[in-house]
């Protein structure tokens, strides 16, 4: 192969664990590789991300990756880093969530090109729904000793940590039918390694043992570190919770805000991570960060690369847009290109309050839209001065006591933005 993609992995800080003999395994030929990715959403999340870089800088390096959707497993629940299990999902469901995968996975693997290394979608309920228990026990079971099962750390933690109820027989098994799964695209996809978080090397060590005691063959096992944040918060995730890959769950000016946030020291690690920038050029990035911090060149490269890369550089200007008006000396033109979802996005959690349509149609003033009509400052003598001062604008623009707020001042024909010196932010709502 001309790449070497566990060097490559090396270099980027994504590579944890893997079994000797894996490097020269990939360099030999093409081989299938798979990660398998939890469907019980119908959006993946940024946390993912790392899987599929996995997936990318495989097929990137020569050999074909195979993205494996848990329509069974997904069924069971995973024990490692779990306290509880999760909910059964009906097959309908199942499979409009694997789409949905597929459509975002495709945004960074190719599935089509005709090539032999073309990337592959397999749901593992396709075969584990015709095994009956007993084949299981019979076939699968019979090759893994229950000693071996215990001693794995995701096991182990589970039955001895504190403020837990145990392990129901159904996690227990997880090991054995991901395990079944390495074996299963062995015996068929002439699949040789599996690959995800470091948590997952108990599940995968047991596949490549399934795969040596039944199969009679060599599998292999590569982990990436668990990303974490310098803070010591959880990474993936806001205030709002999941930052999600699909824009209907997390706009992608949430999506490229939450990148452009990163601390420096985040900003390093990530830009290595998550985008497919090369090493010299990461260098130069982060070296040129560092003459002019206050610049944030860093963290505006990293947010770039992975808003296009998931959502495409429309929605990425887009973003960068809304950003600068949020930010910059943005006039009321800048507010009036962005559309209503990134407008509401922006000022999420800004004070609003409605209006009815025929007092902007009439004209409202401005002691009105301050205070009387909206409540925003306490008092109509409030209105008064802070109009006297000067500090007042609508849709950045600064107005008098005299001014009127017709329609013309309508942005999405249904909002007036109004400040109060350089925090205070207000909006009026027509409605």
């Amino acid at each position: 192969m001309d790449k070497n993609l566990v060097e490559e992995l090396r270099w980027r800080g994504m590579l944890h664990d893997s079994m000797p003999g894996t490097e020269e395994h990939l360099m030999e030929e093409m081989r299938s590789a798979y990660v398998g990715f939890d469907p019980t959403a119908d959006s993946l999340h940024i946390g993912n991300l790392v899987p599929i870089m996995l997936l990318a800088h495989l097929q990137r390096s020569g050999h074909k990756p195979v993205a494996l959707v848990g329509g069974a497993t997904g069924m069971i629940g995973d024990p490692s880093g779990k306290s509880s299990e999760r909910n059964f999902l009906d097959e309908k469901i199942l499979r409009h969530n694997q789409e949905c995968v597929k459509n975002q996975l495709s945004q960074f693997l190719d599935f089509k090109s005709g090539k032999e290394n073309d990337a592959v979608l397999v749901n593992n309920y396709d075969w584990m729904k015709e095994i009956s228990f007993l084949e299981f026990i019979r076939d699968v079971g019979k090759h893994i000793t229950v000693n071996y099962m215990m001693a794995k750390d995701s096991v182990k933690n589970r039955i001895s940590g504190e403020g837990t109820d145990g392990m129901s027989f159904t996690e227990f098994t997880y090991q054995l039918v991901q395990g079944y799964d390495f074996y299963h695209l062995f015996d068929k996809m002439g699949c040789t390694l599996q690959m995800g978080g470091s948590d997952q090397w108990g599940n995968i060590t047991t596949g490549t043992e399934l795969v040596r005691r039944k199969g009679g063959g060599k599998a292999y096992a590569l982990t990436c570190p668990l990303i974490t944040k310098s803070d010591g918060s959880k990474f993936g995730k806001s205030e709002g919770g999941n930052i999600w890959l699909d824009a209907k769950r997390t706009s992608p000016y949430k999506f490229y805000q939450y990148w452009l946030n990163t601390s420096d020291e985040d900003a390093e690690k990530y830009i290595k991570i998550f985008t497919f920038l090369d090493q010299s050029e990461i260098e130069s990035i982060i070296e040129e960060h560092k003459e002019s911090p206050h610049l944030r060149k860093l963290q505006k490269r990293l947010a770039k690369e992975v808003t296009i890369a998931v959502h495409h550089e429309e929605e990425y200007e887009n973003a960068l847009k809304a950003s600068e008006v949020l930010f910059g000396k943005s006039t009321a033109d800048d507010f009036r290109k962005l559309d209503e979802a990134t407008f509401l996005d922006i000022f999420e959690g800004v004070p609003q309050a409605e209006v009815a349509p025929k007092e902007i149609e009439d004209g409202l003033d401005m002691i009105a839209a301050l205070s009387a009509k909206t409540g925003f400052l306490n008092s109509n003598g409030e209105a008064r001065r802070a109009l006297k001062e000067n500090s007042v604008s609508v849709n950045k623009e600064k107005v008098k006591e005299d001014y009127v707020i017709t329609s013309k001042d309508l942005i999405n024909n249904k909002y007036v933005i109004l400040n109060k010196g350089k925090k205070n932010t207000y909006i009026i709502r027509v409605n």
